[in-house]
């Protein structure tokens, strides 16, 4: 499908600008880790483009105008928006639409994710399903633009057609994005013209300012040195050491390849290939190569030879976090340098870590950033040997096969057991029907009963709480119908409490390493393997397949006494099929798969970033009350 209206980028030196004369809607936009355009709120591009107006080479702080964007700042002249408190640097850029388009009329379009919350389309994709829509299209097919999605009108859901899952979208309105006429006059460039604004006071702009300025200030130092070494030196070539991303990122070198005549001017790169190799690339030593960076540079003197680090603002043009190699050795300050403190890097000083990390390489410290680290969810190899039983637990292994499965009960019987009747009913409502216990159940005339009668009232033995009879009935009947009752005020399960989890194993044994928080204890592994198969009458759509996704599942606990205790409940409640169930996934809303049944475990061995992992005190607390709440108490073992 044609996209009338869609995003126009016109570059500049890394800036779009429309063509003369010509209105334009202007939104300003960041690149994530899949390399997409992601747009800024209408606010923020409004911010932006006040400050653009104001200093074209300055610093934009987004939490001035959302708090949530409290630790990102762009910098108007590399043209990379920078968190703060983990060094994280991305793309940005400014784009142009029609004034008709979706930005310009203040229209967002967006889909529901996995925690329920609603995230916008990219901009290009917001333009073409705005377009579609005012069309009255019934459907949109976003195959065009690289996504297997159709978009239906009529339900307002996305589809994904290769999966079929199903999500929400919507429509609302916004405020529209910012609007330009004309264009810069063609002979200038960006970043055009000195800064002419009034610099912000607030502390954090001070900050950034002056970080700008000294690393500035010890560049045009060090390169005046550096050329008047060569020029007073001509057989000694300087050593350019190149900045280097981490091995850890797919991608070529930060910097390009490149050759000249070997001279006096010359200068050799060595350039670390992904392999922990070394290329030597030759560059002329001119003023082109050594742009005045805003970011960082640093020179020291290294076997007689001039060692330079430099990180310019056109290597940062990848999404991923930067690693940045720098000498050992210090660099002279020049006078007149504005000093920041640098105390403590652990965040207490003045200087936020991911600053203090720039004004540290900007001074020929070594300094390294990186993505953040990734959740260490396995130990390391173990053989089959090395794996012992858990003390006080016989064998390693259970099993859950069809012949285990219960069959129902007579309901009648089952409420008759846990319940006792009531010949004087007090004034007040059934919680199941929400009709008054002195009327019939709202059951009447929909179930029948030998022997219950609507009317009859009865008070469960543990709780003490009053129902209808035939209320208890059919609650028992929308269950499991286990042999089990649970009431549904105070939640007190009467007899055993049995669920739905489809056949599998479960093995458990301890290994010989220890978790974090628990360094004197070993480990107890589980492992959950439950494989795909067809639903049955118990589940929510019998004979339709189910998933299984992510098995075995992998999940810790510390070998001593509470960890033992947890690990014979968690049997147990495997026993009675309570670990499980068959539902839709809350993290990826596919339907019908095996999801975890509200009874948390450990799935991360080495860390604790997704929550799922140690240090935890309050886990093993936790879970036994989870395991309570399902029937499965410490009086149990």
């Amino acid at each position: 499908m044609a996209r009338p209206g869609s995003g126009m980028l016109l570059p500049v030196n890394g800036l779009g600008y429309p063509p003369q004369n010509l209105a334009r809607v202007v939104v300003w936009e960041w690149m994530n880790e899949h390399g997409r355009w992601r747009p800024y709120s209408a606010a923020v591009c409004h911010h932006i483009e006040n400050v653009l107006k104001g200093d074209a080479r300055g610093t934009v702080v987004l939490g001035q105008v959302d708090d949530q964007l409290s630790p990102y700042v762009i910098d108007l002249q590399s043209m990379h928006q920078f968190r703060q408190d983990t060094g994280t640097m991305r793309p940005v850029q400014r784009n142009f639409y029609e004034p008709s388009s979706a930005p310009g009329k203040g229209v967002v379009w967006e889909w529901e994710n996995d925690s329920g919350s609603w995230t916008p389309y990219d901009m290009e994709i917001c333009v073409t399903i705005q377009n579609a829509y005012e069309k009255q299209h019934p459907w949109l097919d976003l195959t065009s633009l690289g996504f297997c999605y159709l978009i239906d009108f009529n339900s307002m859901c996305q589809t994904n057609r290769q999966s079929q899952r199903k999500r929400r979208l919507r429509r609302r309105m916004d405020l529209a994005f910012p609007l330009i006429m004309g264009s810069i006059p063609k002979s200038q460039s960006w970043p055009v013209g000195a800064s002419s604004g009034q610099p912000c006071s607030c502390q954090q702009c001070i900050l950034v300012n002056s970080t700008r300025a000294a690393s500035n200030a010890i560049l045009a130092s060090q390169r005046r040195k550096l050329y008047g070494g060569t020029a007073g030196n001509p057989g000694g070539a300087g050593t350019l050491a190149a900045v280097r991303q981490s091995n850890t990122f797919a991608g070529t070198s930060l910097w390009a390849p490149a050759s000249a005549s070997c001279g006096p001017n010359n200068i050799n790169m060595s350039a670390g290939g992904g392999q922990g190799k070394a290329e030597q690339v030759q560059l002329p030593l001119s003023s082109a190569n050594f742009p005045c960076s805003p970011i960082m540079a640093s020179l020291s003197a290294a076997h007689g030879h001039h060692a330079l680090t430099i990180n310019g603002q056109n290597n940062l043009n990848r999404p991923g976090t930067q690693r940045f190699s720098v000498g050992p050795a210090r660099g002279a300050v020049p006078p007149g340098v504005p000093a920041l403190p640098v105390k403590n890097l652990t965040g207490t000083g003045p200087v936020h870590p991911a600053l203090a990390g720039i004004l540290m390489c900007a001074a020929g410290l070594p300094v390294c950033l990186t993505r953040a680290p990734k959740p260490i969810l396995h130990p390391p190899p173990i053989n089959k040997s090395d794996m012992k039983p858990v003390q006080g637990i016989n064998g390693m292994r259970r099993k859950t096969k069809k012949k285990h499965l219960r069959r129902g009960k007579n309901p009648e019987d089952v409420v008759r057991r846990y319940t006792e009747k009531i010949k004087v009913v007090p004034d007040e409502d059934c919680t199941i029907c929400m009709e008054r216990l002195v009327m019939s159940s709202g059951y009447e005339g929909i179930l029948q009963h030998k022997g219950i009668k609507p009317e009859l009232v009865g008070k469960l033995g543990k709780c003490g709480h009053m129902y209808h009879l035939l209320c208890l009935v059919a609650m028992y009947n929308n269950g499991n119908k286990d042999g089990s009752l649970q009431c549904p005020t105070c939640k007190t399960i009467y007899g055993e409490k049995t669920g739905t989890q489809p056949p599998g194993k479960m093995e458990y044994h301890v290994i010989p390493h220890c978790l974090p928080g628990y360094p004197d204890s070993k480990t107890i592994r589980i492992v959950y393997d439950i494989p795909a198969g067809i639903q049955t009458n118990e589940h929510p759509n019998p004979g339709k397949k189910f998933s299984a996704r992510g098995f075995p599942r992998h999940c810790y606990l510390p070998d001593n006494e509470k960890g033992r205790k947890v690990l014979k409940l968690l049997i147990m409640a495997w026993d009675r099929r309570l670990i499980f169930t068959i539902g839709t996934s809350s993290t990826t809303s596919e339907s019908d798969t095996v999801v975890w049944n509200e009874i948390h475990h450990k799935t991360e061995f080495g860390s604790n970033l997704t929550g799922h992992g140690y240090p935890d005190s309050n886990y093993l607390d936790n879970v036994l009350t989870e395991l309570s709440a399902q029937g499965v108490g410490q009086d149990n073992v």
